[in-house]
């Protein structure tokens, strides 16, 4: 007779009491950095195409390499383990704003995506939203792990977009910034493939003391 013994999970000692990682929490992390790496190669993909070919007609192909960024996207948001649930929330809702903005201006009008916002910088009003959630995500990965490539990143994406807005980056700038911006995304999420999977789990004893004190308060 064969005895099979399990072994007990790992027990960490959290800032508010010990706890455990579930099976669950680590296909949560897997699941947010799959969605990083589709949203970062098809950025990467995009930016290559815009920066590297000088056949106008590419940007029809940026719209559905857009539409993979931004529901890759989505998928981390809604796996991203952020200790205060209020700006996770605002993350998802700045995402959908984005996303709902984007469709939008697919749906209604003749030209392709890329052209209407590079043309029309004041529709990154909408359409910029997704960006801020994307560098929300970046802010939170260089306060938490002290990657330079997110810090970065945080300054690049609103010196690209609100330069582009009010129009005081020179088209060079602009190609160049583009450039870093994918290089960088796509050296992040590489980078998050080979992290321990219970850095980005966090402490999960932090998460119980902050749902427990917005229970009291109800």
């Amino acid at each position: 007779m064969t005895t099979q013994t399990l072994s007990a999970p790992e027990v960490y000692q959290g800032q508010f009491g010990e706890f455990t990682i579930t099976q669950s929490d680590r296909i949560g992390v897997i699941i947010y950095r799959a969605g990083l790496m589709v949203a970062a190669l098809s950025f990467a993909i995009g930016s290559a195409l815009v920066l590297l070919n000088n056949n106008p007609t590419v940007v029809t192909v940026l719209t559905p390499l857009y539409a993979c960024f931004s529901l890759a996207l989505g998928v981390s948001l809604f796996t991203i383990h952020i200790y205060m649930a209020s700006v996770h929330r605002m993350l998802q809702v700045f995402w959908a704003i984005g996303s709902i903005s984007s469709a939008l201006l697919v749906l209604f009008n003749s030209q392709p995506l890329a052209i209407t916002v590079y043309n029309q910088p004041l529709t990154l009003f909408g359409v910029g939203f997704i960006f801020v959630a994307l560098t929300g995500i970046y802010f939170k990965e260089a306060f938490c792990f002290n990657r330079l490539e997110t810090k970065v990143l945080t300054l690049t994406v609103p010196l690209l977009l609100l330069g582009h807005l009010v129009g005081i980056v020179p088209t060079q700038g602009e190609s160049i910034l583009l450039g870093i911006w994918a290089t960088l995304f796509l050296v992040f999420a590489l980078r998050k493939t080979v992290q321990a999977i219970p850095a980005d789990i966090g402490d999960k004893s932090v998460f119980t003391y902050l749902k427990e004190q917005r229970l009291a308060k109800v």
